[in-house]
């Protein structure tokens, strides 16, 4: 059986899945504000108008590692596309695609654990829940 706050951090990370864009832009600020330097990378998609206007853009990817695990989220045209990987110094051993539901839920164990022994981690989840 499923850990309760694994479940409740689960829920918590796909509160804004249903506008993706609003969903990439929060978990990337967060888990970039919260978790340690060069944990999270995003991509950001910038238009002309978004150029001259001096906004980011919008986030087209998130790429979250955690331990040995590498989480990677791309969201284009409304869809998201998921995918999970195994890496052990920067080499890659295995690698699956998944749904945005299973990624998530990948993301909350993965940041339960990290929170278990990191601090910034903890915040993270914490950001999360409140």
């Amino acid at each position: 059986m499923p850990d309760p706050d694994i479940e409740l951090l689960a829920a918590a990370l796909r509160r804004d899945s249903a506008d993706l864009t609003l969903y990439a832009r929060v978990l990337a600020e967060t888990l970039t504000d919260s978790l340690p330097p060069g944990t999270v990378r995003v991509e950001r998609t910038r238009t002309l108008a978004d150029r001259l206007a001096g906004r980011e853009g919008t986030v087209g990817a998130v790429d979250i590692a955690l331990g040995e695990q590498r989480l990677s989220l791309q969201t284009h045209a409304g869809a998201a596309t998921g995918e999970i990987r195994h890496e052990v110094r920067g080499i890659v051993l295995s690698r699956r695609p998944v749904t945005l539901e299973e990624w998530t839920d990948a993301l909350a164990r993965a940041l339960a654990e990290a929170a278990a022994s990191n601090a910034r981690a903890r915040e993270a989840v914490e950001r999360f829940l409140t």
